[in-house]
């Protein structure tokens, strides 16, 4: 099934919008589609301030509606305990917001953009989204991250090259409690690096607290040279800081 042929079947569709990669490529497809769609963006603590910023822009670029929808995810116990699973109770939480918004706007279909590249086995949010009976179109085309990246150029959206993010709460060691304070840390922490031009990066909370910032290879020798400038702007918010000596990706 090509997204042309689910979006002649599926014609008024309300989306899980987080601003990326692939919920953007989607978002466009389905107005290119003629579809009547609606974008679905939930604001919670998980998410740094740019993803909204992001998902914004987007929305406007590709001229459909968009709505914010504001929830706090550390009322979810089962979410703040940080559990294995952790993933499928905030997928639980968020698209239960999100169908609940879509219904009562008259949706009755809601989709996401899982794509062909995603494995069940590292994404144990799938649960969730099979559970509520959220469409991946994305998936269903067989389209991969790297073929939708492609796509989002020819489309001319800023997104195509935009590297994955993921939320805030991966940056926390499963089984540590997830905190406010914890999450507006790792955020301040990350807007440090990308103030400084870093991009495709992490920086990790530790068991004992302290932080170990993830770079990538390309941005290795860069993260040495200016490390006594990191160490300062990031030892302002932990009690150490240290560079992982394995290059992310």
């Amino acid at each position: 099934m090509t997204l042309q042929e689910f979006f002649h079947e599926h014609n008024r569709v309300a989306l899980a919008f987080s601003g990326g990669v692939d919920s953007s490529y989607l978002l466009w497809a389905a107005v290119q589609a003629g579809a009547d769609v609606t974008a679905y963006y939930v604001n919670a603590q998980f998410q740094p301030a740019f993803e909204l910023e992001d998902a914004e822009k987007i929305a406007a670029y590709c001229g459909a509606r968009m709505k914010v929808l504001t929830l706090d995810v550390l009322k979810e116990e089962r979410v703040v305990e940080n559990p294995q699973d952790r993933c499928y109770y905030c997928k639980q939480a968020i698209f239960s917001a999100i169908l609940a918004a879509a219904a009562a706007d008259g949706y009755t279909e809601v989709l996401d953009g899982t794509n062909a590249s995603d494995e069940e086995g590292d994404r144990p949010g799938m649960r969730a989204l099979k559970e509520l009976k959220v469409f991946s179109p994305l998936r269903m085309a067989g389209l991969t991250k790297d073929e939708i990246r492609r796509l989002s150029k020819e489309a001319g959206l800023f997104t195509w090259n935009k590297p994955a993010y993921a939320c805030l709460a991966t940056r926390i060691p499963t089984g540590m409690r997830i905190t406010a304070e914890l999450l507006e840390r790792t955020e301040a922490a990350e807007e440090a690096l990308f103030a400084m031009g870093f991009s495709d990066f992490r920086v990790r909370t530790r068991q004992d607290g302290s932080a170990l910032v993830q770079v990538t290879q390309a941005q290795t020798q860069k993260a040495k040279d200016a490390w006594e400038e990191i160490a300062a702007r990031l030892g302002a918010l932990y009690p150490a800081v240290m560079l992982d000596d394995q290059p992310r990706g």
